[in-house]
């Protein structure tokens, strides 16, 4: 079925080409050919019997009038047995000598003979008195049934009329064709109606498309779109049928714009925070700098310069993280190498050790085997640093650290590892925890310099996130007040 276009009007009166007509048309073309067959068969299989009836009438006449002769001791022309009971009207009957018609007469409606005349008489000649059946027209009395007979006795032609025959054959006829108009009529009626009740659905869901249609999907935020009843939606029927894989397009279209405009939201609002993020470093440079070219006496030129290399370190290294994470998000290959990944959670330790003297850090292999991984090994590192100084950072002096380092249970994928990132702090607020791998997403919500500084950008977990995706593994969280982890579950081997 085509959709109407959008704009196009569905109320529009159906032409010749909409699918009601044209079921309607297919209905009354077939009953017509149906009904055509029917009478045409019913008159051949009448008109037959009749003709072997009368075939079988005229061989009795025939033998009759044989007999007759054989009882008469009249002469060679002598047809007078028609003077008999029981011949019907219209009889013909003629008597042969040398294959030549020497006489032939007719019985007429008052009980009489008239002789046929020459030209009659012709219409009888090349019937052989072997007892075929012929039909002859005879001129002045019209089609006749004749056969003659001789054998033994006398040889002699009889026939009968056949426009009793013709008469029932054109009553029947006519008669067909009535109860078959008639018929055709109200079979066509009873289809147009039943059809366009069968229709009714189709027009409804060509209706709901057209709502969709006219709905401006290309801009602005998408309300609800409208959805095919459950009524025209039953997967019993062929209408019912398209009306569901309808509704399924929209539901589909819909979660799709759904998807589009979360991800307009996330692209603004990811642009919005590196624009905020990079504002504050700049702003700061642009003012010591001012500082510097105006000879300001409160600040020392050392200190200046000191906070202006500050600043653009923390620049560099927050435009670092997002060409890192758009190089993820364009799905660039990574380095790779075998890894040892308790050597590398090992070196990642000490080093948060030697940053976070105030925490205590423990690490524990549960390896039985050394085991490695195919990965790329500056990545990898990141992602377990980004890790520990997350635990450094939001979490209080005097916390609990512990790393745990172990291998999982072989799944579909094959064996995997799995680093543990445990501490006992506060926990992560339970609205922060569905958002928490998000870009520059930080427990306190400020822009200032101090918090910035002190809570980082919000890069470090969507960075970790983002490497380990691309190494084939996943990373996932579990806070509660005391107990936080972080785990990355990463395939042995080979990788991705």
């Amino acid at each position: 079925m085509r959709l109407p276009r959008r704009g196009a009007d569905t109320g529009a009166r159906p032409g010749w080409r909409s699918l009601r007509v044209r079921l309607v048309l297919f209905v009354s073309v077939t009953l017509a050919v149906v009904c055509a067959a029917m009478a045409l068969t019913t008159v051949y299989v009448q008109r037959v019997h009749l003709l072997q009836e009368l075939d079988q009438r005229v061989t009795d006449a025939a033998e009759r009038s044989q007999g007759g002769l054989q009882r008469r001791p009249g002469g060679a022309t002598d047809l007078g047995f028609l003077n008999e009971r029981g011949q019907p009207t219209g009889t013909v009957a003629a008597r042969f000598a040398d294959g030549e018609v020497i006489a032939a007469e007719v019985v007429t409606e008052d009980g009489r003979q008239d002789v046929l005349g020459a030209g009659q008489r012709a219409a009888l000649k090349g019937i052989s008195p072997d007892g075929s059946l012929h039909t002859r027209t005879i001129p002045g009395l019209g089609t006749y049934r004749l056969t003659a007979i001789g054998g033994d006795g006398v040889p002699v032609l009889a026939g009968l009329p056949m426009d009793d025959i013709q008469r029932v054959i054109d009553r029947l006829v006519v008669l067909e064709t009535v109860i078959a108009g008639v018929g055709m009529a109200v079979a066509a009626c009873i289809c147009a109606v039943v059809i366009r009740r069968q229709l009714r659905p189709l027009g409804r869901v060509a209706a709901t498309a057209a709502e969709v249609a006219r709905v401006p999907l290309n801009r602005g935020e998408v309300a609800c779109l409208a959805r095919v009843g459950a009524a025209d939606t039953d997967p019993g029927t062929e209408a019912g049928q398209v009306g569901a894989v309808l509704n399924r397009l929209i539901d589909h279209v819909e979660a799709s714009l759904a998807e589009r405009q979360r991800t307009e939201q996330r692209m603004r609002r990811f642009l919005t925070d590196a624009s905020h993020e990079l504002r504050t470093p700049l702003a700061s440079i642009a003012g010591y700098a001012e500082f510097m070219n105006g000879g300001s006496t409160t600040i020392e030129p050392e200190l200046a310069w000191h906070r202006v290399s500050a600043q653009s370190a923390r620049m560099t290294d927050l435009v670092e993280d997002l060409l890192l994470l758009a190089r993820l998000d364009e799905g660039r290959p990574l380095r790779r190498a075998e890894v040892n990944i308790a050597t590398l959670v090992a070196e990642a330790v000490w080093d948060a050790q030697a940053a976070g003297g105030t925490h205590e850090w423990r690490l524990a292999l549960r390896l039985d085997t050394p085991v490695t991984v195919v990965a790329d090994p500056s990545r990898l590192h990141q992602v377990v640093a980004n890790l520990l100084a997350n635990a450094r950072v939001h979490t209080p002096a005097g916390t609990r650290v512990t790393v745990i380092v172990e291998t999982a249970e072989a799944g579909p994928d094959g064996p995997h590892c799995v680093v543990r990132v445990r501490d006992n702090g506060p926990g992560i607020p339970p609205e922060l925890l569905p958002t928490v791998f998000e870009r520059f997403t930080r427990a306190d919500a400020s822009r200032s310099r101090a918090a910035a500084e002190a809570g980082g950008s919000g890069l470090g977990l969507a960075i970790a996130a983002a490497i380990t995706q691309a190494h084939g593994g996943r990373v996932e969280v579990t806070s509660e007040p005391g107990r936080t982890e972080f785990s990355v579950t990463l395939p042995l081997g080979g990788g991705v």
